[in-house]
């Protein structure tokens, strides 16, 4: 698999926005570094340093995720202020970010169209 294939990108205004096709329910090792790659990619793609991650479909992720999403909050970061926002986080995912209390380091909404109103109001 490419890295194309498993992280889309797209932007609404100058906030980026990433999300996992529906048949990558598990964000795991065998796919993490495409991820990975993926996602520091769209964070330096993000000029405003705005970046949404849709986690609608993604049931599981584990450690070697939570490492790929601080890579790309740290290139959202370079010479600005960055701005990670998630929504749609599944029961299980939400559970894992709350437990290592990164849900208040990135907010977490229900909805693209929350995220994309939080990263707004930035």
């Amino acid at each position: 698999m490419t890295e194309e294939s498993l992280v889309q990108v797209s932007h609404d205004g100058d906030i980026t926005i990433v999300e996992f096709p529906a048949r990558l329910k598990h964000l795991d090792e065998p796919v993490i570094a495409d991820i990975s790659r993926g996602l520091v990619a769209a964070a330096e793609s993000s000029t405003a340093g705005r970046l949404v991650l849709d986690l609608s479909h993604v049931e599981f992720f584990g450690s070697s995720f939570i490492e790929a999403l601080f890579r790309a909050w740290n290139r959202l970061n370079q010479g600005q202020k960055g701005r990670l926002v998630l929504c749609g986080v599944q029961e299980y995912c939400r559970e894992v970010l709350e437990v290592t209390h990164l849900d208040r380091l990135w907010p977490i909404v229900p909805t693209r169209e929350a995220a994309i109103a939080a990263c707004a109001s930035v």
